[in-house]
């Protein structure tokens, strides 16, 4: 299966720390070698680097772990392929645009006969369940609410019951984000951490690398790291328990809704 990273802060921050170890698990500690990307929102605009070659090796990869890029919504993904071959169009972060926003989505799973009807509002490009599900996802919004973005818990709500729907086809563990909160759904196995003050050391699990964040923050600055296994040796990482929908927002969780699918209907 595919890996996560997700991070939400209160402030523009750099990912290079965690990305450094993430990189890694893309063919040199971990097998997911099938392409790997990811996307930054900085305002209102997002940077996306796609790579379907191994992030262990990729030399963009190494473009961005040593270019600090900061923003406040980050989603990477290391893939290894389920559905679809290995390919830029099939690479994941996704991005579409909805309410005049762009909208990053990236997934971690399989979804079996998850064939919905589009349409032609958002249209897959590649051959994955996670495109098709990203699709699907946004026209369902866009046909709940309209032409106008609803409040922050509205939408939470709505996305809770349509992850609900998908998760009733396999796994679905995903990162996604409109460039203001971040969006988590632990179908089978998703961690967090929040940083903030009083500040440590931390140590990278996937490579031997030490950062005092203590002498690169300040004190007011909050970071949520979301990672499919936790990046760090020597950190407290908190288990997101399965089938739960996660709502972070300034580098914090603000509200968790169950997710797992009930007992199919009698027809």
């Amino acid at each position: 299966m595919c890996q996560l990273l997700g991070m939400n802060c209160n402030v523009p921050t750099d990912i290079c720390f965690s990305f450094t170890g993430f990189q890694a698990r893309g063919g040199a500690t971990d097998v997911h070698s099938d392409g790997w990307g990811i996307a930054f929102f900085e305002g209102k605009g997002t940077r996306i680097f796609l790579d379907p070659q191994p992030s262990c090796s990729s030399p963009i990869a190494e473009l961005v772990r040593a270019y600090p890029i900061r923003s406040k919504n980050v989603i990477a993904h290391i893939r290894k392929a389920t559905q679809g071959s290995i390919g830029l169009e099939n690479t994941h972060p996704f991005m579409r645009e909805l309410w005049g926003r762009y909208w990053i989505f990236a997934h971690n799973g399989n979804l079996i006969d998850f064939d919905p009807a589009l349409d032609g509002s958002f249209m897959p490009v590649g051959l994955t369940d996670s495109e098709r599900a990203f699709c699907w996802l946004l026209q369902q919004l866009r046909q709940q609410f309209g032409s106008c973005a609803p409040e922050h818990s509205l939408l939470f709500n709505a996305l809770q019951k349509l992850t609900v729907e998908i998760a009733r086809h396999g796994e679905f563990n995903f990162l996604l984000s409109q460039g203001d909160s971040l969006f988590a759904h632990a179908s089978t196995k998703l961690n967090y951490i929040v940083r903030q003050a009083p500040f440590a050391q931390a140590h990278l699990n996937d490579q031997d690398v030490t950062v005092d964040f203590n002498a690169v923050t300040n004190p007011e600055d909050r970071v949520a790291v979301i990672a499919t296994q936790p990046l760090t040796d020597n950190e407290c990482w908190q288990n997101m328990p399965a089938g739960t929908l996660w709502w972070f927002d300034e580098g914090l969780p603000v509200q968790t809704l169950a997710t797992l699918p009930g007992p199919e209907k009698k027809r």
